[in-house]
């Protein structure tokens, strides 16, 4: 049988169980998401030279690594050509694009800076999502940012993020597209503090003034992200779960849980449904941590699946702001973003095509028996014949066919990078 046929038949499968497999396919078509712009460079950006600061390392010497912005948009599009639907690019500040002899420090910024990032997403028919670079840079002082006590510093990265505020906003009116723009800060110390509170208030009289600026809150939608530990910031982190999504609720803006920034037992797919509740929209970084926040490329895994379900069976689709967030230079680059863009698909279909609403009467009327014998067998359904037919019904590679055309590509242009 061909795909069609395939999954012709997976389609009479799931309608016995009460699931629509055309509707799942047509929704997850309109599933944006994020794709992050620092797997491709190994997050070294264009506006300065130096090592990554901020508890961020990545490990592994793959070659083919984008040195230029050209490099950088030429393995972007390639990876958008592997994973089917209209997604979005998600851009750190520090990718900005100087003509030659032209220099502007980041709390100099402006959207002339990312007019070729404005270019590319318009030829593409994307969105773009922002990011303000508050590490690897010199004015990051003792570890330390937004919660400087030295006034220089703070001064410093409140202008980068009152610039990014409006390179955000000039995104979103010249694609039509709301741009999220999430803050995160490596802010904290390797051992215990001697004052918690000082650090995460100046914090917070930073975020105040970064937020004072005027600007279109349909069209920007600030997101505050939190981290429980990096490297060289072990014991205290100033801007933890805790702040973050207190000031966020308290201000207006959206938290923004990253998968990896959480003590390893605990489950971002568990926190999903409080958030929603008392938020009416939320953010993720979907990533995979080993142990700690190492940012391996996204897998289809059990909590990426819980993680889709709970988007999916939540009714949360339109409610939350979906990202991925890794990067790996240990392997080709070019199949790091592919797998993770594709993998983050596949659970978000595996969820729609699931008895949601039947796992749901199971479980109030207290049949746990048969959700756990429906939930396992729901593993061994035909699955992958309904994701081969979205592939194929959006005109990119079925199967591991996109695998060759890596291959094709590390040998043709990847191997020629020196």
């Amino acid at each position: 049988m061909n795909v069609k046929e395939r999954y012709e038949s997976a389609k009479e499968i799931y309608a016995a169980i009460g699931v629509d497999t055309d509707k799942a396919v047509e929704t997850l078509e309109n599933i944006a998401i994020s794709m992050h712009c620092w797997q491709g460079d190994d997050v070294t950006g264009f506006d300065q030279k130096g090592p990554l600061t901020g508890g961020i390392q990545t490990t592994g010497n793959y070659p083919g690594k984008a040195r230029t912005p050209e490099e950088l948009m030429a393995d972007i599009d390639k990876v958008f050509s592997l994973v089917p639907g209209k997604h979005k690019l998600n851009l750190h500040a520090s990718y900005a694009i100087f003509e030659d002899g032209e220099f502007a420090d980041r709390d100099k910024i402006e959207p002339k800076h990312f007019k070729k990032w404005v270019d590319f997403a318009k030829e593409k028919g994307i969105g773009l999502d922002f990011n303000p670079t508050f590490f690897s840079h010199s004015k990051v002082v003792d570890g330390l940012t937004l919660s400087s006590p030295i006034d220089e510093v703070r001064n410093f990265w409140i202008e980068h993020g009152k610039a990014c505020i409006r390179i955000s906003q000039y995104f979103a009116e010249e694609l039509g597209i709301p741009c999220a723009m999430n803050i995160w800060i490596p802010d904290g110390y390797k051992d215990i503090p001697a004052d918690r509170l000082g650090p995460r208030a100046r914090f917070k009289d930073s975020l105040d003034q970064i937020l004072s600026i005027p600007y279109d809150k349909t069209k920007v939608l600030v997101c505050l992200e939190s981290k429980v530990f990096g490297i060289g910031l072990e014991s205290y982190t100033v801007g933890s779960s805790e702040f973050t999504v207190n000031y966020a609720a308290n201000n207006g803006i959206i938290s923004l849980m990253d998968n990896g920034h959480y003590h390893p037992t605990e489950m971002v797919s568990d926190k999903i449904s409080s958030m929603l509740l008392f938020n009416d929209k939320i953010a993720l970084h979907v990533t995979r941590p080993v142990r700690w926040d190492s940012d391996h490329v996204v897998l289809f895994d059990d909590e990426t699946r819980e993680i889709a379900k709970e988007i999916v069976r939540n009714d949360a689709i339109d409610r939350v702001l979906l990202a991925l967030d890794f990067f790996d230079a240990s392997i080709n680059r070019i199949s790091a973003w592919t797998v993770g863009m594709r993998n983050m698909q596949k659970a978000l279909l595996y969820a729609l095509v699931s008895p949601n609403k039947r796992f749901k009467e199971l479980q109030d009327t207290n049949q746990f028996t048969e959700l756990m014998a429906m939930q396992e067998e729901m593993k061994t359904y035909p699955f992958g014949d309904v994701w081969d037919y979205f592939c194929e019904k959006n005109n990119v590679p079925v199967k591991g066919d996109w695998f060759r055309e890596v291959m094709k590509y590390e040998e043709e242009v990847l191997s020629k990078r020196a």
